[in-house]
């Protein structure tokens, strides 16, 4: 098993390309379910996340070949429509597969998922609109089981609560649908937007894209001519960094970048005394002369983002003052405030709300990832901790992020991957 050894260091200097973007290339994957053609799809990240969907889909009997640049994906020749545990536990994301699945073959068996353990994250909305739809779901044996012989049907679907992968599913369920779906309270997050305009320019028109109110007009069973795309850019990834940059009194420029989807990170950034420059595609970030504590609560788009809660985190406890964090989407996202605590980060818990005491000085030693953005959390307290740290169960940072000690280690971080 892998871990990082971390050395505090002064300050980081330099540019950092961003990889595209996690989080939009997995529906984006199981949307090729939907084609007809092989599927060119540029611009993936390099991370375990993206592995795990391919052999996934691979499993189901399509083709998946790695070019230098792109991947190809053929699912003309899936001849298997249930998803198993065994690849299912590995990544909750891999519920995507149901929608397109249902909705080109009248059936399938999908695992219930697994992924980061940082709370509750039901697919019983999937499962409520799929059957609003017209299909017939049960639950055995920890697979739902769905059909739909004459093909999903469009309606009325109300979310009770946005989701974002729910939105993802719907939509690429309504896409084969006979009829029109309509989808309130939908995500408007960059990667569903992303998801939506690659099927609306494979011939699935959909009205809306980008607001809560969604309209996908079915194929009636047509399967999509996809053109070939490429990933928007990572705005986690690119928020991570610019963290980096903040929290060891850094300039830093990133290239390939989408700035507008970035607005919250900016606005928190900017509050805190950083200055951001943006141009069309790339951002330089100039340090604060005095990092200013800040008050964060998590949101929906285009509100402060959940996976950039502890990076921000981390980079409170180097404020001059108080900060109070409000978590509201998730309600196991602290735990990586206990490996912080243990580096020396002064961080009060009260339920959903975290008040981090800045100017803490932060020492390195061992602490232990928890999930995804936990551990880009303590590469960042490790940056600025003295001496050295080494954070352990790395594996969950590379389900998200591609080549991250490289490109640390390419602005000057003194950063290595080692072998337990």
């Amino acid at each position: 098993m892998d871990y990082l050894k971390i050395q505090g260091i002064d300050t980081l200097n330099g540019t950092i390309k961003i990889s595209g973007a996690k989080n939009a290339s997995l529906p984006l994957i199981a949307m090729t379910i939907l084609a007809q053609n092989r599927v060119n799809i540029h611009n993936l990240p390099q991370v375990a996340d993206i592995r795990t969907l391919l052999k996934l889909l691979s499993n189901l009997g399509a083709k998946c070949e790695f070019h230098d640049e792109h991947v190809d994906v053929d699912t003309s020749t899936i001849n298997e429509t249930k998803a198993t545990y065994e690849i299912v536990k590995t990544m909750r994301a891999s519920i995507l597969v149901l929608g397109p699945l249902l909705s080109r073959f009248g059936h399938c068996e999908v695992s219930l998922p697994g992924g980061c353990a940082i709370g509750q994250r039901p697919i019983d909305l999937h499962l409520k609109a799929l059957e609003q739809m017209g299909a017939e779901i049960t639950i055995q044996a920890g697979y739902v089981q769905a059909a739909a012989p004459n093909g999903l049907k469009g309606c009325n679907i109300i979310f009770d609560k946005i989701t974002v992968t729910g939105t993802a599913n719907i939509v690429m369920a309504a896409a084969l649908a006979h009829g029109t779906t309509t989808i309130t309270n939908a995500a408007r997050e960059p990667e569903v937007v992303q998801l939506c305009e690659v099927l609306n320019a494979s011939g699935v028109t959909i009205e809306g894209i980008g607001t809560a109110m969604l309209t996908i007009h079915g194929t009636s069973g047509k399967l999509l001519e996809i053109t070939p795309f490429s990933i928007i850019p990572d705005r986690i990834e690119a928020g991570t960094y610019l963290c980096a940059a903040a929290i060891t009194n850094s300039e830093l420029t990133l290239n390939d970048v989408e700035p507008k989807h970035l607005g919250a990170v900016l606005s928190k950034l900017e509050e805190m005394g950083c200055s951001c420059y943006v141009s069309e595609n790339s951002i330089t970030i100039h340090p604060a002369k005095e990092l200013k504590p800040v008050t964060i609560i998590t949101q929906e788009y285009p509100g402060f983002p959940t996976d950039m809660q502890a990076q921000f985190l981390a980079l409170a406890t180097q404020a001059h003052g108080t900060s109070i964090i409000e978590e509201r989407l998730f309600e196991n996202r602290f735990m990586h405030v206990s490996e912080l605590q243990r580096m020396g980060a002064k961080i009060v818990l009260n339920g959903h709300t975290a008040t981090v005491n800045g100017e803490s000085k932060l020492s390195g030693t061992d602490v232990m990832a928890t999930d995804l953005r936990a551990s880009s959390a303590l590469v960042l307290a490790a940056l600025v901790a003295q001496g050295e740290t080494n954070i352990h169960r790395i594996y969950h940072l590379d389900r998200g992020y591609d080549s991250l000690e490289k490109k640390l280690e390419g602005v000057g971080a003194k950063i290595e991957r080692l072998k337990e």
